[in-house]
C-alpha cells in the first residue's frame, strides 16, 4: 500500500465508521442487540490490535538495545538518559498545570450537583485498589524476560534491555557483533512486518469507531459535548505549546515532522491506543532524521514516563469530579494533587485503562467519591483517542528534540557506524 495514500484511507474509515456505527445504533433494538453487533465489529478490531501488539515487544527489545551498544560509551546513556527524563518530567507537570488551569477556568462540572452521599454507595467499574507504590515498583523489574514479552509489558522491556544493550556494549567481541548484527536485522525485519500489518489499518480504525458508536450511539456526544470540547480544546493548547517549544530546538523543521507524524498520528487517534503507533513512529522518527540510536533509546522510555495526554486527562477528570460533587480545593490541595498524579502516572505502563485507573486511586486521597469516576466513564472512549494522539504528538517531539540536540551537542558522533567492532587479538596488537 502507497505510504501517502494510507492516513486518506484512515481519514475515510472513521468517517464511514462513524456513519455505519450510527445506523448499527438505530437499527439495534435494545442496548443487548447493540452491544451483539458492537462485538462484531470489535472482532476486527481486536484482530488488528492483536497483530500490531505481537510487533512492539521484539521491535523495542532490537531498536533499544541496538541504540544502547551503538553509543559506545556509558556517559552518551547517561547523558541522554538525563535530558530525556529532565524533557518527560516538564513535560507531565505542564500538561497536568494544563489540565488544570482550564478545568478551573470552564467549571465543567458546576451545576451536576451530585449527592456526595449517595454515590458512596454506588459500583465502581475500575478496580484501583491494587495500584499503590509498592506494586508499581515490583512491576517495574520483570520475573522474567519471556513473560513481560508474551505481556508486552514495555516498561519491563525496557529495563531488560538497557541491562543488555550495556552488557552487549561493555563485552565487545566477536560473538557479541554477531548478536548485534542479528538484532539490527530483527529490527529491520519488524519494520517490514509493519508493512504488512499497516494494510490492515482502514479496516481495524473502521471496525473501533464502528464498534463505539454502536454501543454509545451520537447521542452521547451531543449530551457531552460541551465536557468533550473542552478537554479537546486543552490538548489544542498543549500541541501548540509543544510544537512551540520543539520550534525553538528544530525551527522550521518541527513542520516537516508533523507532517511525518501523520500516519501514526490517525492510528493512535482512531484506535484509541498509542502503541499501534509505535512502529510508525519510529519509521516517522528516522525519515526526519533523529539520530538513530538515540531515538531507539529515548522512544520506548517515553511511551513509560512521557504520556502528555494521559496526564492533561488526569487533572480534568479528578477537578471535574471535584466539581461535580460540590467539594471544594484549595490552590494547595490542587498543587498536591498535581504533584501526585506526576508521581503516580509513571506507573501507568502495562495498566489496563491506565489513566481511569490512576484517576480512581486518586480521588480517595482527596475523599473525594471513588464512584466519581462513573460520570467520565461514559465518554472514557473519546477522551482515549484524544489522550492517544496527545501521547504520540509529545514523544515524537521529546524523541526528536533530544536527539538531535544529542548530536549537536557531541553526546554522540555523528560519524559513528554504530557496529560493534571485536577485540583485536593479541598477535594482531603486537
Amino acid at each position: 500500500m502507497n505510504h501517502k495514500k494510507l492516513p486518506r484511507l484512515i481519514a475515510l474509515a472513521i468517517v464511514v465508521g462513524v456513519i455505519v456505527g450510527w445506523a448499527s445504533h438505530n437499527y439495534a433494538v435494545d442496548e443487548s442487540t447493540a452491544k451483539e453487533i458492537a462485538s462484531y465489529y470489535g472482532l476486527i478490531s481486536e484482530v488488528f490490535l492483536r497483530l500490531i501488539k505481537m510487533i512492539i515487544g521484539p521491535l523495542v527489545f532490537a531498536t533499544l538495545v541496538c541504540g544502547i551498544a551503538s553509543m559506545g560509551q556509558s556517559s552518551a546513556v547517561s547523558s541522554i538518559g538525563f535530558r530525556a527524563m529532565a524533557w518527560f518530567v516538564t513535560a507531565s507537570f505542564v500538561s497536568l498545570l494544563v489540565g488544570l488551569m482550564l478545568v478551573n477556568l470552564f467549571q465543567p462540572g458546576a451545576g451536576l450537583n451530585m449527592d456526595l452521599h449517595q454515590s458512596a454507595s454506588a459500583p465502581v467499574a475500575v478496580n484501583a485498589g491494587s495500584f499503590n507504590l509498592a506494586s508499581f515498583i515490583t512491576h517495574v523489574f520483570p520475573r522474567s524476560f519471556v513473560e513481560a514479552m508474551a505481556n508486552n509489558e514495555i516498561l519491563q522491556i525496557v529495563v531488560f534491555s538497557i541491562f543488555f544493550g550495556s552488557a552487549l556494549c561493555v563485552m565487545k567481541g566477536k560473538g557479541t557483533s554477531v548478536i548485534f548484527y542479528a538484532l539490527e536485522e530483527l529490527s529491520k525485519i519488524m519494520f517490514k512486518i509493519t508493512d504488512y500489518v499497516m494494510m490492515f489499518a482502514p479496516l481495524g480504525v473502521f471496525a473501533a469507531i464502528a464498534s463505539a458508536i454502536t454501543v454509545s450511539g451520537l447521542g452521547l456526544l451531543v449530551d457531552y459535548g460541551w465536557l468533550i470540547l473542552q478537554f479537546y480544546l486543552g490538548l489544542g493548547i498543549l500541541w501548540m505549546i509543544l510544537f512551540g517549544v520543539g520550534f525553538l530546538f528544530l525551527g522550521r523543521s518541527i513542520f516537516t515532522l508533523g507532517k511525518l507524524i501523520r500516519e501514526p498520528l490517525m492510528l493512535a487517534f482512531s484506535t484509541s491506543s498509542s502503541e499501534t503507533a509505535f512502529p510508525k513512529t519510529m519509521e516517522a522518527l528516522e525519515k526526519f532524521g533523529a539520530n538513530k540510536r538515540a531515538s531507539s533509546f529515548i522512544l520506548p522510555l517515553g511511551y513509560s514516563f512521557n504520556l502528555d495526554g494521559s496526564m492533561m486527562y488526569q487533572a480534568f477528570a479528578v477537578i471535574f469530579i471535584a466539581q461535580a460533587f460540590n467539594v471544594e480545593l484549595s490552590f494547595t490541595q490542587q498543587l498536591l494533587m498535581l504533584l501526585t498524579l506526576m508521581l503516580t502516572s509513571k506507573g501507568v505502563a502495562g495498566v489496563a485503562r491506565a489513566s481511569v485507573v490512576v484517576v480512581a486511586a486518586t480521588l480517595p486521597m482527596f475523599n473525594l467519591p471513588e464512584s466519581g469516576i462513573l460520570l467520565v466513564l461514559a465518554i472514557d472512549q473519546f477522551f482515549d483517542m484524544g489522550r492517544a494522539a496527545t501521547n504520540v504528538v509529545g514523544n515524537s517531539i521529546a524523541t526528536a528534540v533530544i536527539a538531535k540536540t544529542s548530536e549537536r551537542d557531541g553526546v554522540l558522533d555523528a560519524g559513528y557506524s554504530g557496529k560493534i567492532e571485536p577485540k583485536a587479538t593479541e598477535s594482531a596488537s603486537a
